[in-house]
């Protein structure tokens, strides 16, 4: 009887393991980038599960729609805006900068409508 038991589990967790989207493969995020995002996530907006989903969800959608390369120069360029003095001029002051952020932000309005 007990064999049995492990053994529909183990079907059910291969359908789980099938049931992943192409889409999530295509822009595959590391999992420390993933949790990062979950994390910071939830201490701007409350460490309840429905806040654990909503910015499980978050990310989810920001993957679909940039590369995780784009993410990361996104990310980046923000970091960097946030410095002062000459140096992060370049992060405020140029096209490639203002294209990057403007991408990011638009994916996490994306992410906002469909999970919050």
């Amino acid at each position: 009887m007990r064999k049995r038991g492990l053994a529909a589990m183990g079907g059910v967790l291969g359908m789980l393991a099938v049931s992943v989207s192409p889409a999530s493969a295509a822009n595959d995020y590391p999992t420390v980038a993933v949790a990062d995002y979950v994390v910071a996530c939830m201490i701007s907006n409350g460490q309840t599960r429905q806040v654990l989903e909503r910015c499980s969800c978050s990310i989810d959608v920001i993957s679909s729609i940039m590369s995780y390369d784009d993410y990361v120069k996104a990310e980046t360029v923000a970091r960097m805006q946030q410095m002062t003095g000459e140096r992060s001029a370049i992060f405020r002051e140029t096209a490639p900068s203002r294209q990057s952020l403007a991408a990011i932000r638009r994916a996490q309005a994306e992410a906002d409508i469909r999970c919050f």
